[in-house]
């Protein structure tokens, strides 16, 4: 990037990175609430068997959706590349919203039958497609409206903005679940979420409509569609080394977040409102976290601050976890849940700038989105089946720190294996921006 990618706003910078990011808050959000509910989603939907069974069919169409990032980052991340970062965050904000009724609205399989399962699948998928363009096109559009020297610090709004959904449904799940009774939740106490998030969108396409399109798209090519794949053929490389770098992010992210009140409950056997209140404070720290971690990468470079982060989660994950395993307690949740959202947040907020300077600069979001999609496809959106199966083959429940150090140990081998002169975020990071 160049040092004229900076847009001025008439409207303030905060007010414009609050129209970008909203549209990413509520993907996360909804992403959050299906995470929270999949025990009455998989006992609505995937009737028969056992709980753990349900539990497992509706994990495995939770994780389902991100086998649809790839795509969606290829054909709408080029797309975006082409026509605009304006017009493409219209577009996946809209079919968001069609996954999002689609799971809202759908009768429970007592009433449709197989038709039930199949439209909650096909709601994921159309929230899966629309998410693998959405995270980059905001995470390239504030990085690309930044001034020079502040990269770091704008990009980290993208995370904050998922921060914000997790408190925000952390917070309504606390409140729904000291309004209803539990009984009342697993009937229908769990679509409330869905439809407020529903409500919010109308607001968010007036936000987003008013956006202008970035002076770096205006100055850059915008490649075919048949263009746009040979230039990500030539630069595989280095979308596979992206790809293993947001390992770390993505599973680290899941795990501190969607799986807790999961976690929380089936394997630590405590309340729900325990787990809620531990995934609430966590996305708090990681909220506060995130800017801090982007402005130190904008300061010191952004590598040192991935290794250092990465070399942490490596070192203290599965520790921590097998710590709070053996004593479940709300103080050592707590505890185990800010030591993981402080190294996750200190990380993120470096990768997003420095994902955004390592693609070309035609092909920026379908490089980014690419990279961001594979990782969480095969590793980050799996992550609560993921744990959950190797709970249940190990019968040890501290199995998520070791899923967690593996994400790390491959974030690290990505640093190493990347040449410094690859890209200019192996030069300081005040200087790449």
């Amino acid at each position: 990037m160049n040092r004229t990618d900076h847009t001025p706003s008439r409207h303030g910078a905060a007010g414009k990175i609050i129209r970008i990011a909203s549209g990413n808050m509520l993907e996360m959000y909804d992403f959050m609430i299906f995470g929270f509910y999949a025990s009455a989603i998989g006992a609505a939907f995937f009737p028969g068997g056992s709980k753990t069974t349900q539990l497992l069919s509706a994990l495995a169409t939770f994780g389902a959706a991100f086998m649809m990032r790839p795509l969606g980052a290829v054909l709408l991340g080029a797309f975006i590349d082409r026509r605009g970062r304006r017009i493409g965050l219209l577009v996946t904000l809209g079919l968001m919203a069609i996954g999002t009724l689609t799971i809202a609205l759908t009768p429970p399989y007592a009433q449709i039958g197989l038709l039930a399962p199949a439209l909650i699948v096909f709601g994921r998928l159309v929230q899966g497609f629309s998410a693998g363009a959405e995270l980059g096109g905001v995470s390239v559009y504030l990085a690309e409206i930044a001034p020079p020297g502040q990269r770091g610090l704008y990009a980290s709004f993208q995370s904050g903005s998922q921060q914000i959904a997790v408190m925000i449904a952390a917070l309504l799940g606390f409140s729904l679940d000291a309004w209803l009774a539990p009984a009342q939740m697993n009937a229908w106490g769990w679509r409330i979420p869905f439809l407020i998030g529903c409500l919010v969108i109308p607001l968010i396409l007036l936000l987003r409509r008013g956006l202008e399109e970035t002076d770096s798209f205006e100055h850059a090519q915008h490649p075919s569609l048949g263009q746009a794949m040979r230039i990500l053929g030539d630069n595989i490389g280095t979308v596979l080394r992206a790809m293993m770098l947001v390992v770390m992010t993505t599973v680290s992210f899941y795990t501190i977040t969607s799986y807790t009140p999961t976690f929380g409950t089936r394997e630590l056997h405590l309340s729900m409102t325990t787990a809620l209140l531990v995934t609430l404070i966590g996305g708090i720290c990681n909220f506060t976290i995130l800017p801090i971690g982007g402005s130190l990468s904008d300061r010191i470079g952004r590598r040192p601050v991935l290794f250092g982060a990465a070399i942490a989660m490596a070192c203290l994950a599965w520790p921590a976890m097998a710590w709070l395993t053996t004593a479940p307690s709300l103080p050592r949740f707590m505890t185990v849940e800010l030591v993981l959202a402080v190294i996750y947040a200190t990380y993120n907020g470096a990768l997003i700038p420095y994902l955004a300077e390592t693609m070309p600069e035609n092909l920026r979001v379908t490089g980014f989105s690419l990279a961001y999609s594979l990782a969480t496809a095969l590793f980050g959106g799996m992550t609560p089946l993921i744990c959950t199966g190797m709970i249940a083959r190990t019968h040890d429940a501290a199995m998520p720190g070791l899923w967690l150090t593996i994400a790390a140990l491959i974030a690290l081998l990505s640093l190493l294996i990347t040449p410094r002169a690859a890209s200019p975020v192996a030069q300081r990071g005040r200087q790449a921006a």
